[in-house]
């Protein structure tokens, strides 16, 4: 039987292999749960029951539970930061237990969630309040609106439905971008007026074409455009 866990602290790190050394590839917020599939000295092997991504994790940083405490734990998603027990800073996207949850609600657009996050440095294999890389960013805001997306842009391209036009987009739908070899390696959420916001150096706000990406700073196309797609 699969030992289950708890995050413990605000932002836990999820590693290619069991090395504070290895490459972060993932993170895991408070409270998000986990299956042990293995243990390594002072790291574990998990899998993320939120959608199903797998590395190694700082045993220090996960407690295990029992299948009994799992079942009858009732959590929400915090949809805004906040102090827990005043020592400890947790993101928005953290699982907490449901009163709490329900204290700190914002009851934002996805619009407005998204915008919440203007001026979060970019940080690889980053999904918290604190950085987060472009597929995080989107995780993370669709998690606050009660959607799963999967973990890395490539998969998130395969959800919903293609739209044959930048023109009809909505406010809510993903935009994805493409490298020189047509790998998808960016994605953003739109917004109205053809607005994209995205994690790029920090979150922001560019204007989007049939192009791609025009970034106003550096005054040039940044990314190029694929497709886009409605998952709502």
């Amino acid at each position: 039987m699969l030992t289950k866990g708890i995050t413990v602290v605000s932002v836990a790190a999820v590693r290619s292999e069991p090395s504070h050394r290895a490459e972060m590839i993932s993170q895991l917020l408070y409270g998000e749960s986990v299956d042990i599939l293995r243990e390594d000295n002072s790291f574990v092997y998990i899998r993320m029951h939120f959608d199903g991504y797998e590395g190694w994790v700082s045993r220090l940083q996960i407690t295990p539970v029992t299948d009994e405490v799992f079942a009858g734990r009732t959590v929400a998603v915090l949809e805004t930061h906040y102090l827990q027990r005043e020592d400890i800073l947790l993101s928005a996207g953290s699982e907490v237990p449901a009163e709490v949850a329900e204290q700190k609600k914002m009851n934002l657009t996805i619009k407005e969630t998204a915008e919440t996050f203007l001026g979060v440095p970019y940080l690889w294999s980053g999904r918290s309040f604190f950085g987060l890389d472009c597929s995080g960013f989107v995780q993370l805001v669709y998690k606050l609106h009660g959607f799963t997306l999967p973990r890395d842009a490539a998969e998130q391209a395969k959800m919903g439905n293609v739209l044959s036009f930048v023109e009809e987009s909505k406010s809510g739908d993903l935009a994805f971008f493409e490298d020189e070899e047509g790998t998808i390696t960016h994605v953003g959420l739109m917004l109205d007026q053809q607005k994209i916001i995205h994690a790029y150096g920090k979150v922001r706000i560019d204007q989007l074409d049939s192009t791609g990406i025009y970034n106003s700073d550096e005054n040039r196309h940044t990314h190029k455009l694929r497709f886009l797609r409605s998952v709502l």
